[in-house]
């Protein structure tokens, strides 16, 4: 979740400051040999392929900021997000794939850095590989995964996160059910809100906003990746040399990395990435096969679809993107919603003068999918506005049934059962189509960074 903020690295790096002013900031960048005596590696593919790792340490910040963004505890120094970003050959595109940190994993034989032993491969779950060996044993087991030859390893902690989110003046993330969780603090009305340090920090760390835990936080994880580029990529950032500069250190003010990502390294995509937008980015998980697959000494861990993941891991070794080119025209695609519309029924009633609007509205929401009950009628009065009245314990698919009618309001009616009732206005327009996507199951496409932002929701 934090190591979101890395990648922006990158795309602000394409203001083309000289030099020295990135040699001063790659001064203070932290190293660690990532890939010191490592041997029988992946065969280098096309492109560059980035392993972000996000850290704990909360205990840079400070108690006040702790208390306020629900950070309190001890710091574990230790890793629960991943992302393997790939960079195109000729730097035009970026391609983010998120490794749910419960994912099983079998880590290869490591030396004991205690006792200088060997220490058998075994089975665990994905993040504990840090834990074990540090960021070595983390690159060997994700290349044993994957076989994708990570040429980088980049890790960032909280207050890096904080500091790069705060310098850009905040950023924009939209939703469109509330986001509410009491052990991040996470508290988000539906619309668009600009998030600081803080706030972006509650968004991405929530687990517990639904059932969904770590996948929902992956998404959500992605989606502000894509808007943070996209404020970098809009604000004035990368045309400015002194704000470049100031983001730029709070980003790799508490960032480590590898010997080999330095200067040189900085400049040469930065150059070559000047023309990055959200677009030219794309977000995806890693294939899952079978959820809650237990594991005697570990408990429940995740299991990648070995097929569909070895798909995914092809076509980033041979520097393919992952979705098609966006049509010249763009049409506004399906908006997402959590419950299925064919388990909401919805009866219309005509709330204006105009003769079968009710019957028309009741047909196009059938099209769209929801369960229609096919018979119209006329409200008692006319109303300026078309409102959707529902019973409170139907709330999860008023709101997706509020998503296909932009604009309609909400009325809770206590009591009314499961039958949605709209009443059409006179503000009515037309029905958005919808997707269903369960947000206990895995992403199962990949994404652009334009679709998942606000402007693209």
């Amino acid at each position: 979740m934090r190591a979101v903020s890395t990648l922006s690295v990158v795309v602000l790096a394409s203001a083309g400051i000289g030099h020295a002013v990135i040699s001063s900031l790659d001064a203070g960048i932290a190293r660690v040999d990532a890939f010191k005596d490592m041997k029988n590696r992946p065969q280098a593919g096309h492109g560059m392929n980035i392993l972000l790792v996000g850290t704990d340490g909360r205990d840079k910040i400070s108690e006040q900021e702790r208390r306020r963004y629900r950070l309190g505890g001890a710091p574990c120094h230790c890793t629960d997000t991943m992302m393997i970003v790939h960079v195109s050959e000729n730097r035009d595109r970026a391609t983010v794939v998120s490794l749910p940190r419960d994912s099983y994993a079998e880590v290869p034989t490591s030396m004991d850095p205690a006792t200088r032993r060997p220490h058998p491969g075994h089975p665990i779950r994905l993040n504990a590989a840090y834990s074990e060996g540090g960021p070595q044993l983390t690159v060997r087991t994700v290349e044993s995964m994957t076989h994708l030859k990570i040429d980088h390893y980049l890790e960032v902690d909280f207050t890096s996160f904080m500091k790069t989110v705060d310098v850009l003046g905040g950023v924009s993330v939209c939703t469109t059910t509330p986001l509410k969780d009491a052990y991040s603090g996470l508290d988000l009305s539906p619309g668009t809100h600009t998030l600081n340090g803080g706030q972006a920090l509650q968004y991405v760390r929530a687990r517990h906003v639904d059932a969904t835990s770590d996948l929902g936080r992956m998404r959500r994880q992605q989606r502000f990746l894509a808007a943070l580029i996209e404020r970098a990529t809009s604000s004035g950032v990368l045309l400015n040399p002194m704000r470049f500069r100031d983001v730029t250190r709070a980003v790799l003010g508490s960032v480590r990395a590898d010997e080999g990502f330095g200067t040189d390294e900085l400049l040469d995509l930065g150059r070559a990435m000047r023309d990055f937008s959200p677009s030219s980015s794309e977000f995806t998980t890693v294939p899952i096969g079978q959820m809650n697959y237990a594991v005697k000494g570990i408990g429940s861990t995740l299991k990648w679809d070995q097929g569909k993941a070895a798909q995914l891991f092809a076509a980033l070794r041979d520097d393919k993107p992952l979705t098609a080119p966006p049509p010249a025209h763009p049409a506004q695609g399906p908006a997402p919603v959590e419950v299925d519309p064919r388990q909401i029924q919805v009866q219309v009633a005509n709330g204006t003068g105009t003769m079968g609007l009710a019957k028309r509205v009741d047909a196009a929401l059938a099209a769209a999918g929801f369960a229609a009950t096919h018979r119209p009628v006329t409200a008692p009065a006319h109303v300026p506005h078309t409102v959707i009245s529902y019973d409170p314990r139907w709330d999860r698919s008023a709101r997706a049934l509020a998503t296909a009618l932009p604009g309609a309001q909400l009325r809770a009616v206590p009591g009314q059962g499961p039958l949605l009732k709209v009443t059409a206005g006179a503000d009515f327009k037309d029905v958005r189509k919808v997707r269903f996507e369960d947000p206990a199951q895995p992403q199962q496409t990949a994404v652009r960074g334009n679709e998942v932002t606000c402007a693209g929701a």
